[in-house]
């Protein structure tokens, strides 16, 4: 895959306008994608859009699901122009935040809602009429996604039974013994049948707003973390994918290991067994890799070296210095995907790794890595995280999901790195800061340029997207619809001709 020069804006969608408390798939989200289009922006970058859960503090990176949709996303609007719920239903709409989601809040309000339109559309479907092709609509895409029925079974037993995961349900469920999976299924008949219903209804808005997107040129770069969550219905399902032992319980799970300065970091995922993945011709990943590109037009690999080797640690031990190196699946596992699926347009989350057998795999197949100025040492000559240091083959990033902002990473720089950033970058104190970075990594050789959303407002660290290692007060900033403003979009407009994006 060739990137063509171009740029984009990270903004997930929970951080997107809407009036019933977090970013949805209405109206809001496609506010953004007009402001996109006038700003002549070519793609627009968002988290893993999986189902989250307050237990993993709405991380969209520990998701119940690598191939579902976040219920919490979907437009009510659109239930009500689908004649499931009715405009009354959503009166009154609570007196939500509209520059941050109170997850718990939302939850209350929204889910209710989805059982009603869930209700509504189920008696339709058993009186016929217009009801009788929405249920045929539902059984197409029953038949179409075979991941769905294991993912509903899954939520409606976590959702009836009392433990805190799946690895603690009894043998049979946990194991997976073919009458109790049976048994289950008629047992909770109705709940499966919701989550089915919600996964179409996700599935269907989402699609309708990718079609949206096409028409203002913006394609959407999405997001595949390597690994998944444990209590999740891929692990569950596809015990013959990880590293689980006879009662399909992890022997390893995920992490890195120490270095100097830090003492590692357990990040509790079950590790893949490669080596049996590979004789089954790595299926279990193009069925995810398909499912991301009926939902994106392109993905980036988080934590890219993972694919060339990963640090495994003992399932017993908390202590990452008790992990070792193996070996991942490498050259083989891209040729495979680049068979079954063709060239795939994927970006490799790259940093704070130094390892040539992951860059010539990166430069075999054509992926890009990530360049990001906050890694910058600005005082160094020729640091290769300056933007007008940046290779061709890299994308461009002034900040991520997982770093501060720009403007909250300025404020807490030494004067002298301060000094040298305006030197590099020739900064004369007409512009705001947030502008001079922009446009330095808009002028950089980096086949994409990216920014957030934060960035282009200039908000400090109290608008900081994730800070890693820490669970709560994450994944709630939001833009409000006063912030998608003309000035900015024709800023990024002028970038755009000016530096041949």
């Amino acid at each position: 895959m060739r990137f063509d020069r171009s740029a984009g804006v990270f903004c997930h969608v929970t951080s997107l306008p809407g009036r019933h408390g977090i970013g949805d798939l209405g109206d809001g989200a496609e506010a953004f994608l007009s402001f996109l289009g006038d700003a002549d922006v070519d793609h627009w970058q968002i988290c893993p859009l999986g189902p989250t859960t307050d237990g993993a503090g709405e991380s969209p990176y520990q998701s119940p699901s690598a191939f579902a949709g976040n219920p919490l996303l979907i437009d009510l609007d659109g239930l009500v122009a689908d004649g499931w719920l009715d405009e009354s239903d959503l009166e009154p709409v609570p007196d939500f935040p509209d520059d941050r989601v109170d997850y718990p809040a939302v939850r209350e309000y929204k889910l209710p809602l989805l059982r009603t339109a869930f209700e509504r559309f189920d008696e339709a479907a058993d009186g016929g009429g217009v009801g009788t092709d929405a249920a045929a609509e539902l059984d197409a895409f029953r038949e179409r996604e075979p991941w769905l029925a294991d993912y509903a079974l899954f939520r409606a037993l976590a959702e009836a039974r009392d433990e805190d995961t799946w690895v603690e349900w009894p043998e049979p469920l946990r194991t997976r013994d073919p009458e109790a999976l049976a048994e289950a299924r008629e047992a909770h008949a109705t709940e499966v049948r919701f989550r089915e219903f919600v996964q179409w209804t996700f599935d269907r808005q989402w699609r309708e707003l990718r079609t949206v997107a096409a028409e203002e040129g913006v394609s959407i770069v999405g997001d595949v973390p390597i690994y998944v969550a444990l209590d999740s219905a891929d692990v569950w399902a596809n015990p013959e994918a990880f590293r689980l032992d006879g009662a399909n319980r992890p022997t390893a799970v995920a992490g890195v290991p120490p270095n100097p300065g830090d003492d590692g970091q357990r990040w509790g995922n079950p590790v893949y067994d490669w080596e049996r993945l590979a004789e089954r011709g790595y299926d279990w990943w193009i069925a995810r890799f398909r499912r991301l590109f009926d939902l994106a037009d392109v993905a980036r690999l988080d934590h890219f070296l993972g694919f060339v080797k990963y640090w495994a640690i003992p399932a017993d031990r908390d202590d990452p210095a008790a992990g070792e190196w193996r070996e991942g699946p490498g050259r083989d596992f891209f040729e495979t995907v680049e068979r079954e699926l063709g060239r795939a347009p994927f970006i490799a989350e790259d940093l704070g790794f130094e390892e040539p057998a992951m860059n010539e795999i990166m430069a075999e197949f054509g992926f890009p890595g990530m360049r990001v100025p906050q890694y910058a040492d600005w005082c160094e000559e020729g640091n290769p995280y300056q933007p007008m240091h940046y290779p061709e083959g890299v994308v461009g990033y002034t900040s991520t999901h997982d770093t501060d902002t720009w403007v909250g990473y300025y404020e807490d720089l030494p004067e002298r790195q301060r000094d040298c950033f305006r030197y590099n970058v020739g900064a004369d104190g007409d512009r705001a800061v947030e502008w001079e970075v922009v446009d330095e990594v808009w002028a950089s050789e980096a086949v994409l340029a990216m920014t957030t959303m934060q960035d282009l407002l200039g908000l400090g660290s109290e608008a900081r997207f994730n800070e890693p290692g820490t669970v709560g007060g994450n994944w709630d900033w939001r833009v409000t619809r006063d912030q998608l403003d003309d000035g900015i979009a024709d800023r990024l407009w002028e970038l755009a001709g000016r530096h041949v994006r």
